[in-house]
Formats: C-alpha cells, structure tokens, sequence
C-alpha cells in the first residue's frame, strides 16, 4: 500500500480514486493533481513507480489537505460558536446549521428519538 500524507490508500483502485481517500481531495481535485504531474488517473495504484509516487506528493504538498484542513475547519466552526452567530449557536445545541427542518427529521444531528409521556384522561 502507498502512504501519502499518513494515510494508506489502496492498491487495487485506479489512482484517481484512491487519491480521494486523503481528507479534502475530492475527484476533481485528485484529477487536477494527477493532471498536474503528468501520471494517468486509470493507473492502478500498484502499478506507480516511487518517482510517480514523489511526483503526486509534492502536488498534494500544494494544497491544504489532512490534519491542517480539519484543524482549520473545526478552528471555524469555534469562531463561530464564540461570536455566537446562529451558525454558531446551532453548533452550540447540535442542530442542523444550514436550514434544514427540524420537527419531523435532523436525526443525525438531534440524535435517536426522545419520548415524551403524556397524560392520562380522566
């Protein structure tokens, strides 16, 4: 297995996929980046030789990727949270943060249902 930037990525795919396995590299980007060092993204991982694999970590080097990128990304989420912007605040009560309904789904966010009893007649 190759390792760029700390992290395996598998042999058996085309490059191009398993560029994407690296945090902040998306298809397109990982095309840019092969397109950039001159390798063709259907070749099999396996099949690189080191100086192709040198090639696409200096490309990668550009961009900001892996620990840098989530570290900015959750540096954000806690500016937000102390300027108390409604983004911020939505972060805060782990919400929805982009305007999603919230009284019939936002599972993911809310968490497994709470049931509430109600009362009984009389």
């Amino acid at each position: 297995m190759a390792r760029i930037k700390g992290v395996d990525i598998p042999n058996d795919k085309h490059i191009c996929i398993s560029l994407t396995y690296i945090y902040g590299i998306g298809r397109n980007l990982a095309k840019q980046i092969l397109k950039e060092a001159k390798i063709n993204p259907e070749t099999k991982t396996k099949d690189l030789s080191q100086e192709d694999l040198i090639k696409i970590r200096d490309e990668i080097n550009k961009h900001l990727t892996e620990g840098d990128l989530r570290r900015e990304v959750n540096m954000n989420i806690k500016t937000k949270m102390e300027i108390n912007s409604y983004q911020g605040s939505r972060h805060k009560k782990g919400l929805p943060v982009r305007g999603q309904r919230t009284n019939r789904n936002a599972r993911t966010r809310k968490g497994k249902g709470k049931t509430v009893a109600n009362k009984k007649k009389v």
